[in-house]
């Protein structure tokens, strides 16, 4: 048996949910371009149809957001533990921990009434930390307000601009789910032992909090504030390029070509563009990015990647630097849901084969030999 690090190319879980299509820059919800579900609906559409298997029709789409309007409060234990929490812990870990101790009696199957709590509580709990932190008041939910709207809403107490949730509902669309990455992978390994789903996620949050995972997009916003103008644009990159240093939100792991979600971002930020110094300057920037980037790195296939415009997104709602993450999260959480609710439909728990290279191992002794 041949050994990949990290997995690479290793097959380990057959899904219906989504489709990475690398060469191509395409990405699958359920037979659904994701790009087309950003531009045309809102995220609990998305949510049912990674939940149910299908786009809600109206009084089923009435009664996901019914079920997640009720299940947004945040119980009272949880608000004393954030209130114990210490101040400099990382919110991820305290979004971490708060999911934890929602449930004191593991089940299993998981269900998907834990998967409604999970997703219309994390918003809440990002929230009512965020305040607290900053000596405000707590914002309770809104439930004449959408998910994504009441978020922002929650964060600033003022009801959001529409093309501001537009551009926010975009993002929590796109990246609500993505293939077998590093969070979700664990989420589906834990699950695997017929551990609860609270289990799952509070592990895919732990995943999700390295920063080679859940990194946010801090360095494209530091890459926009260095160059500050459109006129400064082309110098202030080819000086990076020609000190052989990476640009910030340019190239990805899997998209060979657009990714498709910063193609469906920068469709969805248009109407905001003539109006946003900085959407305009985000957009000149990727424009001579990747042009340089052809003329010094010709062949690589560099195009712009979701951080990009997730920088551009959070910046123009004013989203704090402290939620980047945490907020890539809430949104992911209804895809490592779907996940663990699938794996347990055909569970088999996951054991993979290590192999010895230490001491009296017939690798090391072969290369001795050799």
């Amino acid at each position: 048996m041949d050994f990949r690090p990290g997995l690479e190319g290793v097959i380990a879980v057959q899904t219906n949910l989504s489709s990475i299509d690398g060469e191509n820059g395409r990405l699958i919800f359920r037979g659904y371009r994701a790009d087309e579900l950003a531009r045309k609906h809102v995220f609990e559409e998305v949510v049912h149809l990674l939940w149910y298997g299908g786009l809600p029709v109206k009084n089923e789409l009435e009664n996901l957001k019914k079920q997640l309007h009720e299940a947004r409060k945040l119980p009272e234990d949880i608000v004393r533990i954030i209130d114990e929490l210490p101040e400099d812990m990382e919110m991820m870990a305290v979004l971490r921990t708060c999911i934890s101790a929602l449930k004191a009696k593991p089940e299993w199957p998981p269900t998907l009434e834990e998967a409604v709590r999970i997703t219309a509580v994390i918003p809440t709990i990002l929230a009512y930390r965020y305040r607290s932190l900053h000596h405000l008041e707590f914002v309770p939910p809104n439930h004449q307000l959408d998910h994504v709207a009441n978020y922002l809403y929650m964060l600033t107490g003022k009801k959001p601009k529409d093309a501001h949730v537009r551009v926010m509902n975009a993002y929590f669309v796109l990246t609500a789910e993505h293939g077998m990455n590093a969070a979700t992978f664990t989420s589906r390994v834990i699950a695997s032992t017929e551990s609860d789903l609270f289990s799952a996620v509070t592990g895919a949050i732990g995943a999700m909090k390295g920063p080679l995972h859940g990194g946010a997009p801090t360095g494209v916003i530091s890459m926009l504030n260095k160059i500050e103008t459109v006129e400064d644009t082309e110098d202030w990159l080819r000086k990076k390029l020609n000190n052989k240093e990476k640009l910030m939100g340019f190239g990805h792991r899997v998209y060979k070509t657009n990714d498709p979600r910063a193609e469906a971002l920068r469709d969805v930020t248009e109407s905001l563009s003539a109006d946003d110094d900085w959407f305009l300057l985000a957009r000149h920037v990727e424009d001579t990015a990747i042009r340089l980037l052809e003329e010094y790195k010709s062949g690589r296939r560099l195009y712009t990647n979701v951080e990009f415009y997730a920088a551009a997104v959070f910046k123009a709602v004013d989203l704090p630097e402290i939620l980047y993450t945490p907020t890539f999260t809430a949104s992911r959480a209804a895809g490592w849901c779907a996940h663990v609710l699938e794996q347990a439909e055909n569970n088999r728990i996951f054991r993979p084969l290590s192999e010895y290279v230490g001491p009296g191992s017939m690798i090391k002794e072969n290369t001795q030999r050799g």
